[in-house]
C-alpha cells in the first residue's frame, strides 16, 4: 500500500514539473512572439520617446544621450551634435498646443542649433522651479506657489527658496497711484521737530509702505517664512509642478509634465516666447527679487 501511494506521488511530481516546463516554453515564446508584434515596438518606443526626468530633459535638449536613454561621452562624435539635435529637439515641445508646434518653434530650434552656445546647464543656469502647494492658514487651505532654484554650495548644489506668491501678501501691498503716494510723506525738515510728525505714518497702516524708500520692494519670502515661523502657515501638499527657464540667450520657455498615451508625453515644453535679453531682468524679478 505504502508503495502505491509512493508511486502515486511520484507519478503527481514528475507531471508538475513536466506542466511547470511547457509553460516556462509557453510563457518564452509567447513573449520572443510579442517583441515581433507591430504594439510592442510602438510601446518600446513610446518608453524611449517619454522624457522622464528633467535631467533628462536637460541631456536630450543638449544631445548629451542617444534615443535609448544611454549617456554620450563628450569624446563622441555625437556629443552635442547639432545636426542631430535638429531631429530631437522636436520632440521635446508640447505637440498638442499651437503655441509649441508652430513656426516660433521652429524658428527657436534653428537658432539654437546654429549657436555653440545655446546648451542648458542643469547647475548654476537660470532656470526655476514652479511649485503649487496647498498650505494650511488658520485652519483653512490656501493656494501659496513657491519659487525655487539650485544654488550651488561647496563641492555640490540644493535647490532653494527665491520667493513666493501668495495673494494675501500682495494685497497687503496694493500699487498705488503717484498721486496718492505724494499724499503720504514727512516733510524733509521733519528731523528739525524732533520727527513728532511721524505719527501721521501709523494712521493709515495699509499705506505705511509709502513712507519707506523709493526702492523698497516687499519681501514676501521673510512674510512667509514669518507666518511659517508663528505656525499661522502649515505645509500639507505639493499639487502641481512646472519649470521656467531663462538661459537661452533672447528666449523664454516652461516645461510641463504631460501624461498621455503616445510618443509626445513627459517633460515638454509647453510655452515659448522670444524675448531680449534686457527684458528678461523684468520678468526674473518675480522669481529671484
Amino acid at each position: 500500500m505504502r508503495n502505491s501511494c509512493n508511486r502515486i506521488t511520484l507519478g503527481k511530481l514528475v507531471f508538475l514539473q513536466i506542466a511547470g516546463f511547457l509553460l516556462l516554453f509557453s510563457v518564452l515564446g509567447l513573449e520572443a512572439q510579442n517583441r515581433g508584434l507591430g504594439n510592442a515596438q510602438v510601446d518600446e518606443t513610446a518608453l524611449y520617446a517619454m522624457t522622464k526626468q528633467m535631467s533628462q530633459f536637460f541631456s536630450r535638449f543638449n544631445n548629451e544621450e542617444d534615443q535609448f536613454g544611454e549617456k554620450l561621452q563628450p569624446s563622441s562624435q555625437e556629443w552635442r551634435n547639432q545636426q542631430q539635435r535638429r531631429t530631437v529637439l522636436p520632440l521635446l515641445f508640447d505637440n498638442h498646443n499651437p503655441r509649441t508646434s508652430g513656426s516660433l518653434r521652429d524658428y527657436f530650434i534653428d537658432d539654437l542649433t546654429n549657436s555653440d552656445s545655446s546648451f542648458l546647464q542643469f547647475k548654476g543656469g537660470r532656470w526655476y522651479a514652479e511649485v503649487s502647494s496647498t498650505f494650511l492658514h488658520q485652519g483653512e487651505e490656501v493656494q501659496i506657489i513657491l519659487i525655487l532654484m539650485i544654488e550651488k554650495e561647496n563641492l555640490g548644489s540644493k535647490w532653494v527658496l527665491t520667493n513666493v506668491y501668495y495673494p494675501a501678501f500682495s494685497q497687503l501691498f496694493p500699487t498705488g497711484e503717484i498721486a496718492e503716494r505724494e499724499k503720504h510723506f514727512l516733510h524733509p525738515m521733519s528731523h528739525e521737530l524732533d520727527f513728532m510728525n511721524i505719527y501721521k505714518a501709523f494712521q493709515r497702516p495699509e499705506v505705511i509702505e509709502y513712507y519707506a524708500s523709493g526702492n523698497y520692494q516687499p519681501d514676501y519670502l521673510s512674510l512667509f517664512f514669518y507666518e511659517v515661523k508663528k505656525g499661522n502657515l502649515k505645509f500639507k501638499s505639493v499639487d502641481k509642478l512646472k519649470f521656467h527657464i531663462f538661459q537661452i540667450k533672447n528666449w523664454y520657455f516652461e516645461v510641463n509634465w504631460f501624461n498621455r498615451s503616445g510618443n509626445n508625453t513627459g517633460w515638454l515644453i509647453s510655452n515659448l516666447m522670444y524675448v531680449a535679453e534686457n527684458e528678461k531682468e523684468k520678468l526674473l524679478m518675480f522669481y529671484q527679487p
